[in-house]
């Protein structure tokens, strides 16, 4: 599996709001937001809601049935000719993946975008073994010789500007290719594009993801914006594809919902550049295509969210980003800093699921629950009920998490104590005011001590008022709101 270092959320945090580069790059999210607000448009807001409504209707009914579509699915991919295998790791899929590449006599595998394949930490894998591993997305294929991981599920190499890519490519490339150093976005996408052709050619395994897997047909659906996916799926002489064992859809007609829905969630498009339908492997009357075709059903924890009611729901989710884009905590540290495969809100809920809370305590946490990945989510999860609940596990002290520290759990019990009782909340209140004075810069506290400093380490925090509100407001003194405010001269209303 991906190495994991979530728990080192906080400090990752830290470093990338300190970083002006990565926080002038992750401006760049306001174009998929802009994107998405544009197609929405385009279709109408009641055409869709209607079509995320129905989104919904297809995740839930499959969810509630999903063993029984995922016995489905297996039926008809091994009736059109292909293998299926359940993992229930990723140590189970690697060793899948690495035996049947030893079997066939793999040295070259070539790689299309896969939040999966990341989750396994397939790429490592393989290289250890002996095999050539090479990502053939162009975000991929960077982050791969940066020997970094992937930043945002659909734009991994976002943290990245222009000048650091090349950097990158005169380091790599420049005795291979021959060629200056590049400057311009085309320049290096055709310096990756002539590099790549040569793996393309030789590649004896490809591996891809799902983003969907039809039940009745036995079809897999990749939806790409780079002619890479086909390649990694019609070139080489074995196909492996991997996926969770969520991305199953009942029939064709339910594919066409997420189809619509996907691409204008995710960027804006109406429909992305290639949507490729693979079922089984090449046959006898085709000209291109695998000899054989694996796919590899993924578990890994998930089985843990579908038992839950409570956190079922995060399984709905169809990998678009959009949460991410409009999450003010995420475009502010970016991915790196929640230390495994999905940062963002939905990361923030699958990610403690599937490598354990202990390890991932903080995430849930990392939300300001303002609500907005919930009122972009295409399949409108209710993000911000699933890290609420995830909250509750871990500081109740469930048994695989630790329980509160002393010392905050006798802060929080004061502060219900003085919460529920308006004497003591209005006492505080006073005493605050008065104990505040030495801190108050310009009416900001600037800064607070221990153990209330991480208010103040990145903000200011608003000074305490003098008067309660009640005491303040004018119906505590019997007065009417509006009699206070004289009427305009002219008799007309603001």
């Amino acid at each position: 599996m991906a190495d994991v270092t979530t728990e080192e959320f906080q400090a990752g945090s830290r470093r990338a709001l300190g970083d002006p580069d990565l926080q002038r790059l992750l401006g760049k999210l306001g174009g998929f937001r802009m994107g998405r607000e544009g197609a929405i448009e385009e279709m109408g807001q009641a055409a869709w809601d209607e079509l995320r409504d129905r989104a919904r209707e297809i995740k839930q009914h499959t969810i509630q049935h999903l063993d029984g579509y995922l016995e489905q699915l297996t039926d008809s991919v091994e009736a059109a000719g292909g293998a299926v295998f359940f993992a229930r790791d990723a140590h189970e899929a690697n060793e899948y993946v690495t035996g049947l590449a030893r079997s066939r006599g793999v040295k070259s595998v070539i790689k299309s975008k896969s939040m999966v394949a990341e989750e396994m930490g397939i790429g490592d894998v393989l290289e250890e073994s002996g095999v050539e591993s090479v990502e053939t997305d162009l975000g991929e294929y960077i982050i791969q010789l940066a020997h970094e991981t992937p930043s945002h599920i659909i734009a991994p190499a976002i943290h990245k500007s222009k000048e650091q890519v090349s950097d990158l490519f005169a380091r790599k490339f420049a005795r291979k290719i021959g060629a200056p150093r590049a400057e311009g976005i085309p320049e290096l996408a055709g310096i990756a594009r002539q590099v790549l052709r040569e793996q393309f050619l030789r590649a004896d395994m490809g591996m891809t993801g799902a983003n969907f897997a039809v039940a009745e047909t036995g079809t897999i659906a990749i939806v790409t914006n780079e002619g890479n996916g086909r390649m990694c799926t019609s070139l080489p002489r074995v196909h492996v594809a991997t996926m969770g064992l969520e991305k199953v859809v009942p029939r064709l007609e339910d594919l066409a919902v997420f189809l619509r829905l996907l691409p204008r969630a995710a960027t804006g498009q109406r429909i992305t550049s290639y949507v490729t339908f693979i079922t089984g492997p090449r046959r006898s009357d085709e000209e291109d295509g695998p000899e054989e075709f694996h796919l590899v059903i993924l578990d890994n924890g998930r089985s843990r969210m579908l038992a839950d009611p409570d956190l079922q729901e995060a399984l709905f989710c169809i990998r678009c980003g959009a949460c991410l884009n409009s999450c003010p905590v995420y475009t502010k540290v970016g991915g790196h800093a929640y230390g495994w495969v999905y940062p963002g809100p939905i990361g923030a809920v699958v990610t403690p699921m599937l490598v354990g809370q202990a390890r991932a305590a903080d995430l849930p946490f990392a939300s300001s629950l303002c609500g907005a990945c919930r009122e972009v989510c295409p399949v409108r999860i209710n993000i911000p009920h699933l890290l609420l609940k995830l909250r509750r596990d871990i500081t109740q002290g469930t048994p695989e998490v630790r329980k509160p520290r002393p010392a905050e759990a006798l802060l929080f019990k004061l502060w219900r104590q003085g919460a529920t009782n308006p004497w003591l909340f209005a006492l505080g209140g006073r005493v605050a005011s008065l104990l505040q004075r030495p801190l108050l810069r310009g009416g900001k506290l600037r800064w607070l001590p221990p153990p209330f400093d991480a208010w103040t380490r990145t903000r200011d925090f608003p000074a305490v008022a003098r008067r309660a509100f009640r005491q303040a407001a004018p119906w505590s003194r019997g007065e009417r709101a509006d009699a206070r405010s004289p009427a305009p001269k002219d008799g007309r209303p603001d």
